[in-house]
């Protein structure tokens, strides 16, 4: 049996919706449906958008709508995505009194999977009539497939936060029910910034690979143990994925070579041997090539200095204008005898203008950042060289003075 998709995105129009740390829910429920609707659309689902814009529907126009497009079949699974109001923590799942729990179980775990905890899938009947179900929507689609997912609680800061940083994550964790309860082949969205789990992978091995640490990634994600699955999607520390491995005492990631040894790495970077182990949680000396290895810096970088990776259509004239100071200078501090630049170089900017040093916190996020310190999400991303909204703990951010 093919299945089809009929995807909703709660309020809209003139109905805001849930409100609260920044997150409107009739914007958020757009945002995830538009992404659940591209991913199924590659994946050869058929599907579509009960509200693609910022209009006003009433239930009874989302049951029409829904209705005269795929009909009342069982063939058909309707997903409502919504925001929960409050100050709890968690998503949670309804499902039909006419159906099983196969799909919402198969959505909880998969959320869970991405990182956000679920408090509960569950049925819920109408308190007049027990014989039907509570909410609406799914009272009144019929034979339908009914799935209702609030993905978390606005008034709570960490919600928030990981809903904003993570659609894409939650997005596809549905997508990927949908697919395994369709009988459809999964394949996982190539998303910058995440790792989908391999067969044979562990977090160490993911860690080394990436260049982070396993506590990094078991933080970012909310695990709570080294279990992991097939498919899984994890989300990465956002610096170590847009910047090449560094190699000098300037940079904090160090690849390790043929003969080397913790003693001479800890040697050469002026650290010890048993700060390079706490900082890449090793419990061990042994070391194998190509490991990445995260070397704990013996003194912040001064303000006035700095690390600058090159992109496409970078000029030493572009750079110097974004920091404030001369093409002489750069040329200088690095010791460039050119003008000429590689994508991918690392540069030591001498910029003559002030900046402090952040460093990323739990529940944080550029939106709550910026709003802190007076200043905004571009710039911080600009001074930053960030492509992304993506941020991990302890990640240390450039902010304007």
């Amino acid at each position: 049996m093919a299945y089809k998709v009929a995807i909703d995105a709660a309020a809209g129009g003139t109905n805001n919706g849930a409100t609260g740390n920044g997150l409107v829910e009739k914007d958020y429920t757009l945002l995830i449906s538009k992404y659940i609707n591209d991913r199924l659309g590659s994946l050869g689902i058929e599907n579509f958008l009960v509200r693609a814009g910022d209009e006003t529907l009433s239930d009874a126009q989302r049951v029409n709508i829904i209705k005269n497009k795929y009909g009342t079949g069982n063939n058909v699974i309707v997903i409502s995505n919504r925001l929960n109001s409050g100050n709890s923590n968690g998503a949670e799942i309804m499902y039909p009194l006419r159906n099983n729990s196969r799909l919402a179980s198969s959505i909880a775990e998969n959320l869970e999977a991405a990182g956000q905890p679920v408090l509960k899938y569950y049925q819920l009947r109408n308190s007049d009539n027990t014989a039907l179900d509570d909410d609406y929507l799914i009272r009144n689609t019929a034979n339908n497939q009914t799935i209702v997912i609030d993905y978390g609680y606005v008034g709570n800061t960490s919600d928030a936060n990981f809903l904003k940083n993570n659609y894409e994550a939650l997005g596809e964790a549905v997508v990927k029910s949908i697919a395994d309860f369709a009988g459809v082949t999964y394949t996982p969205s190539n998303m910058e910034g995440y790792y989908v789990v391999q067969k044979g992978d562990s977090l160490w091995s993911i860690a080394s690979k990436t260049g982070t640490t396993v506590n990094e990634i078991k933080t970012l994600n909310n695990l709570s143990s080294d279990t992991l699955q097939v498919g899984q999607l994890l989300k990465l520390p956002t610096s170590n994925n847009t910047n090449p491995t560094p190699t000098t005492p300037n940079q904090n990631i160090y690849t390790v070579q043929k003969g080397d040894s913790l003693w001479a790495i800890a040697n050469k970077y002026g650290t010890t041997v048993d700060n390079i182990k706490k900082a890449n949680n090793l419990s061990a000396d042994n070391l194998s090539i190509g490991q990445s290895l995260i070397i704990p810096s013996t003194s912040i970088p001064s303000q006035t200095e700095i690390t600058y990776v090159v992109k496409k259509g970078d000029s030493l004239w572009l750079i110097a204008n974004k920091y404030d100071t001369t093409v002489e200078k750069i040329k200088s501090t690095n010791n460039l005898t050119s003008n000429n630049l590689s994508i991918g170089q690392i540069l030591i900017i001498p910029s003559t203008s002030s900046f402090s040093t952040y460093t990323v916190q739990k529940g944080d996020s550029l939106w709550l950042i910026a709003n802190k310190y007076n200043t905004t999400v571009d710039n911080i991303k600009k001074l930053n060289s960030l492509s992304s909204n993506n941020l991990s703990i302890g990640q240390k951010l450039l902010l304007p003075i």
